[in-house]
């Protein structure tokens, strides 16, 4: 039988460096957190979309800058969402994006994406533990409004 050269091998390492990262247990600890992440100078200009990764303990294990947008939306790709959640060993994710008009109410599109986020975690036995929207206003969780 012929050797397969040409394939590469894969390699698993785990070196979590995170023993001072915050520990999450409210919306306004993840919204601060999440603050260093979304520019002021382009809030009011255009759609950012983040995902905040956390271990079992909510110790943030990092933050992903999923995609920039427009004035009215941006793209997000759920599956490299928890691609990322399952090569960095997280068991929890939170998600945030701004809202450029500064309206903090979601929209449908907004609802849909998390509810396709949601459904796509517990298939992974992944918690979705919340959704911001960030204005330069203040912020909105979806679990505290029950949309989750």
């Amino acid at each position: 039988m012929k050797k397969l050269s040409n394939v590469a091998e894969i390699a698993v390492s785990y070196k979590p460096k995170n023993s001072e990262n915050p520990v999450i247990s409210t919306s306004h600890e993840a919204y601060k957190v999440f603050l260093d992440f979304f520019p002021p100078e382009t809030l009011s200009l255009q759609e950012r979309f983040v995902a905040m990764y956390l271990n079992r303990s909510n110790r943030v294990i990092g933050v992903y800058h999923m995609s920039t947008g427009g004035i009215t939306g941006t793209v997000v790709d759920v599956r490299l969402l928890l691609s990322v959640a399952l090569k960095t060993a997280a068991t929890g994710i939170i998600i945030g994006h701004n809202h450029p008009s500064n309206n903090l109410q979601p929209s449908n599109t907004d609802k849909q994406l998390t509810s396709k986020i949601k459904e796509g975690c517990s298939l992974l036995d992944l918690q979705l533990l919340d959704h911001l929207i960030i204005t330069s206003g203040g912020y909105l969780s979806f679990s505290e409004q029950g949309h989750l």
